[in-house]
């Protein structure tokens, strides 16, 4: 079976609810794209983890509704702007999109990732290259982490580096828990991951368990419950973005344990000297790594910063 894309470039202000009223028109999917994509004009549009995107379209938005071949896709448009009470209804184009086996072509984008010197992160279709390594089997999924990207595998690096052997490890804004889940394969003895997000929580513990680690993770009100702020860790790995890291450098630094060590990333180099100078009055923090424009800090906390 074959589907048609109807592309229908609007105003920012009216892309969100043009795509909700083609959903109720009936077309099967609907998403929302820069139409200036690809030229000069071309703008990001992401948040941080912890805050509030502002906005959620760009200034040129094009909409792209899914549907099927054999309906009218003039009266579908027509439809859904007549809804949201549009003065007259856009002009849309269409494309073709050809039946595939979606399944099959969405995992030959995804190999067998190597980390480190013994790391391999296998999605579930794939044989495992070496058994004999410290495997993760981890499927694409919506949280973030699987290894791919650089601050990702900086901080899967330096935990084998460093293997957290008997130590307890608090993996703070742990997406998929992947970076937990390394520690609990490194022979930690307690992991907790937290993440605000509840879909990463759900997707971790899954993982968790298709993995056999036995890891604790809650959102962040769960886990100052069972945790409460004196109580530290020999290990605190968090791997979010600088904005949020700099916010959180008394709250994070709390949480390691004296003579503990504190690892950072999402953190790009330009930004790493400002995120070490909001950590400074509790540990010194230093470039451990950089890759692609990224880089992982550490830093180890002294009975001084008691």
């Amino acid at each position: 079976m074959a589907w048609v894309e109807i592309l229908i470039e609007v105003a920012r202000d009216h892309a969100e609810n043009l795509s909700d009223a083609l959903m109720d028109a009936g077309a099967l999917s609907v998403s929302v794209e820069d139409a200036d994509e690809g030229t000069d004009a071309e703008k990001p549009l992401f948040g941080e983890p912890g805050m509030e995107i502002t906005e959620r379209a760009w200034e040129r938005s094009r909409v792209v509704a899914l549907a099927d071949t054999d309906i009218d896709h003039a009266a579908l448009v027509a439809e859904a702007a007549a809804s949201i009470k549009l003065a007259t209804v856009p002009s849309f184009t269409t494309r073709s999109v050809e039946e595939q086996d979606w399944v099959r072509l969405t995992q030959s984008q995804f190999e067998p990732i190597h980390i480190g010197k013994n790391i391999w992160v296998v999605p579930s279709w794939h044989e495992i290259p070496d058994p004999q390594a410290l495997v993760l089997e981890l499927d694409p999924g919506l949280a973030f982490g699987t290894g791919s990207h650089p601050t990702t595998r900086l901080c899967m690096e330096w935990l084998e580096a460093h293997a957290p052997s008997n130590l307890s490890v608090l993996d703070y804004g742990c997406g998929s828990g992947i970076l937990a889940m390394v520690a609990k394969k490194l022979a930690a003895n307690k992991v907790v991951g937290v993440d605000i997000d509840p879909q990463a929580i759900e997707s971790a513990n899954f993982n968790a368990e298709r993995n056999q680690c036995d890891i604790e993770f809650s959102l962040p009100e769960a886990f100052g419950d069972t945790y409460p702020s004196t109580h530290q860790f020999d290990v605190v790995v968090a791997n979010i973005l600088s904005s949020p890291l700099k916010l959180m450098a008394p709250m994070l630094s709390g949480r390691v344990a004296e003579g503990g060590a504190l690892i950072l990333s999402g953190v790009l180099a330009r930004q790493a000297e400002e995120v070490a100078a909001a950590y400074a009055p509790f540990i010194k923090l230093s470039v451990w790594q950089e890759r692609e424009g990224w880089v992982a800090l550490h830093g180890r906390r002294s009975s001084s910063n008691n």
